[in-house]
């Protein structure tokens, strides 16, 4: 049987099993570098292979009292090491072909158009802006903007002047430009 720092690997089972952290200290310092470079074999990333052994050891930890090994702790280790590194393996591979779909996609389909999200975007500020006037200014700014009604036909429909039209949407601009500073340019185009 396999001697670990001088204690045979079935005490340090039994250490494990009752939540004894200076016996799963032990096993890491002395199977820890050699998992690693095992595992970097299969990942050739150093890096890579450190977080497997780590995630392992983890996941080893979180189990210790449900130990129960039917083989030594070395091949118990390894295997894992192994099974890990190859599922990192498969995972890496099925990421990659992702990437490599979504940079295909978001060359040629609509939805990764970024203009698409500034629009957008554009529209929700500009709808939270014009909730913030006040009622009589957001109808007549509505009836201008909105619906496209010339301010004499606003003035005739709400039976107000033509300058009181003017004077809302004069007000309404102000406020609006206020809320939406951030979109200057796309304001001018949109003649706000």
């Amino acid at each position: 049987m396999q001697t670990i720092g001088g204690i045979l690997e079935k005490d340090l089972i039994v250490r494990l099993k009752s939540g004894d952290q200076t016996a799963f200290e032990l096993l890491f310092h002395f199977y820890y570098p050699g998992l690693v470079i095992y595992a970097s074999q299969f990942t050739l990333d150093t890096e890579d292979a450190e977080e497997i052994v780590q995630s392992f050891f983890v996941r080893f930890w979180e189990k210790h009292t449900q130990l129960i090994p039917r083989e030594s702790l070395k091949n118990y280790f390894f295997s894992s090491i192994k099974n890990g590194s190859l599922d990192f393996l498969k995972h890496r591979k099925i990421e990659q072909k992702y990437i490599d779909e979504m940079k295909e996609l978001s060359k040629n389909h609509f939805a990764y158009d970024i203009d698409l999200y500034v629009h957008s975007e554009l529209q929700e500020k500009l709808k939270q802006g014009i909730d913030l006037l006040p009622e009589k200014c957001r109808d007549i700014f509505m009836m201008s903007r909105i619906r496209g009604l010339k301010n004499e036909e606003i003035a005739e429909e709400l039976n107000i002047s033509k300058r009181t039209v003017e004077t809302q949407i004069s007000k309404a601009l102000k406020i609006l430009r206020v809320e939406l500073k951030d979109y200057v340019g796309l304001l001018f185009l949109l003649g706000l």
